[in-house]
């Protein structure tokens, strides 16, 4: 169970985690929430249903991350359809950016529910709902960090060049991140697809 998820009854996953790799999952988690930016929690006494049409920005964000994040829906190819991005974006990003904010948010709530085992770590166990809001978390790390890192396909495959950085590469901890989140995110999958 070191290192990979595993298949735990009901469709949840277990996955060993040492002290180090809890702190780390934690702090990126963390920074995504902050990259995020906080909710806009309507007020007790608001309309539900005026909340559920509030309009959102209708232009992509300018930080790298955040565009891969929230990409356009259509491209940008045309007036028309960037006009269409525009509007979809409108009625999407808000309640976008609040499910990625809720997946990021579990992330941190499992981890500081965990009771460590001595240097060794613990065992994280999620039930089908959390390993939901895991992927959906290990999904927005990974596209964030591989935004940062300006991470193309010829570099991800096992000839690429994240795999071929010196350890001088002032990258290399964010590249073993990244790597390490696809390998975690690549087990949980795994974990919940049916046999």
């Amino acid at each position: 169970m070191a290192g990979h998820f595993e298949a735990t009854p009901g469709g949840g996953a277990a996955v060993a985690l040492d002290e180090v790799e809890i702190a780390i999952l934690r702090s990126l988690a963390v920074q995504l929430l902050e990259l995020i930016g906080p909710g806009d929690e309507p007020a007790e006494d608001a309309d539900p249903l005026a909340a559920l049409f509030a309009e959102g920005p209708s232009e992509p964000p300018s930080d790298p991350a955040l565009a891969r994040l929230f990409p356009d829906a259509y491209g940008d190819e045309d007036k028309e359809t960037r006009e269409a991005s525009a509007e979809f974006r409108r009625f999407t990003e808000i309640d976008l950016r609040g499910r990625k904010r809720e997946d990021a948010l579990v992330v941190v709530r499992t981890l500081d529910a965990l009771q460590p085992v001595g240097e060794e770590g613990a065992v994280l166990t999620l039930d089908a709902e959390d390993c939901r809001h895991w992927l959906g978390s290990l999904n927005d790390l990974r596209l964030t960090i591989g935004a940062r890192l300006e991470v193309s396909d010829e570099d991800e495959g096992q000839g690429g060049s994240l795999y071929r950085l010196p350890d001088s590469d002032p990258r290399k901890p964010m590249v073993m991140a990244y790597l390490w989140l696809g390998a975690l995110q690549e087990t949980l999958v795994e974990t919940l697809m049916p046999e």
